[in-house]
């Protein structure tokens, strides 16, 4: 009866020695057994049995896709100095769960001086504006160079990406002043193509304006000649010859002129001399001075053409 509370004590620490090597392994984790501080076993997700003071548990890999960002800054071929940041996403490969634990000590460390080798390599051979553009290529080449690195350690690389590239703030200010002023001189350019255009389609319509006003002048003086015409042709009719007939017509005109001059509080009015006989005086002289320069014409026609040039710069004088 004396040994009853030792058997409750021994069986106590018995049952918490051997509840000590029961343990889990979450999902998408490995936990990497050791047996006297060698590589004993590898345990996956689920419910599991170590020996206690034999077994420990040295550490635990996770399957998952983890994502490292590096911030790496490197001087570019026309000595600009710019920072990149380099998001690196990797993962550890199944098949090579002791490599990925045993060989390296810290696989951030590894990445991330790989990264900065290759993006001081390959930004030094681009200028600004080319490393905007190839950006994509940095990130190929550093994949390229971590996955021949890392997957004899047993690391995977899923993707490499430059997600942001950031000059010196100068530089930057430089670069929008001259995407500035090229969008000005761009739009300077449209501008005065728009006003090109303006001037010649005004050009046009005043041309064409020009065009049918003198058409509407030439059709204006041909229904007046046509109307003059019928006008004496009803005047003779009734024994009025042709030039007293022109001369009526001529003194009709005149007064309906000054008829429409009067009805306009402002109209400016010349007043030549008005008698009896001025519409067949005005008449005579207009009928004289149309012989005469038909006259004139007729005799030019005679004359050699240098003559003709001679008597015009002669008048000109």
């Amino acid at each position: 009866m004396p040994f009853e509370p030792f058997f409750l004590i021994g069986g106590f620490f018995t049952f918490i020695i051997l509840m000590s090597g029961i343990f889990t392994v979450k999902q998408q984790s490995v936990a990497i057994v050791e047996r006297f501080g060698r590589f004993h076993s590898l345990r996956r997700s689920g419910l599991h049995f170590k020996i206690p003071m034999f077994d420990r548990i040295a550490g635990r890999l996770s399957l998952k896709i983890q994502q490292l960002d590096v911030r790496v800054e490197t001087k570019t071929k026309d000595n600009v100095f710019v920072r990149l940041n380099v998001s690196v996403q990797y993962h550890v490969l199944a098949e090579a769960l002791y490599d990925a634990f045993y060989k390296l000590e810290s696989p951030n460390s590894q990445i991330t001086a790989y990264v900065f080798d290759v993006v001081r390599a390959e930004v030094p051979k681009l200028k600004l504006d080319d490393v905007f553009e190839r950006k994509d290529d940095i990130a190929v080449a550093v994949r390229r160079e971590l996955e021949e690195a890392m997957n004899e350690y047993g690391y995977g690389i899923v993707k490499a990406l430059v997600t942001d590239i950031d000059p010196a703030e100068e530089v930057k200010v430089a670069m929008n002043q001259i995407n500035s002023a090229e969008r000005k001189k761009i739009a300077a350019e449209y501008e005065g193509e728009a006003e090109k255009i303006r001037i010649i389609a005004k050009a046009r319509a005043e041309a064409e304006s020009k065009r049918l006003q003198g058409q509407g002048i030439a059709d204006q003086r041909r229904e007046i000649a046509r109307g003059l015409e019928e006008s004496v042709d009803v005047l003779n009719k009734v024994g009025i010859n042709s030039q007293e007939a022109s001369a009526l017509i001529v003194v009709t005109q005149h007064y309906d002129t000054m008829q429409s001059m009067g009805e306009h509080s402002r109209s400016n009015l010349i007043l030549l001399p008005n008698n009896p006989t001025a519409g067949a005086d005005m008449l005579t002289q207009m009928i004289t001075a149309f012989t005469a320069s038909q006259q004139l014409g007729e005799e030019m026609k005679r004359i050699p053409v240098p003559q003709q040039k001679q008597i015009e710069l002669k008048n000109n004088k």
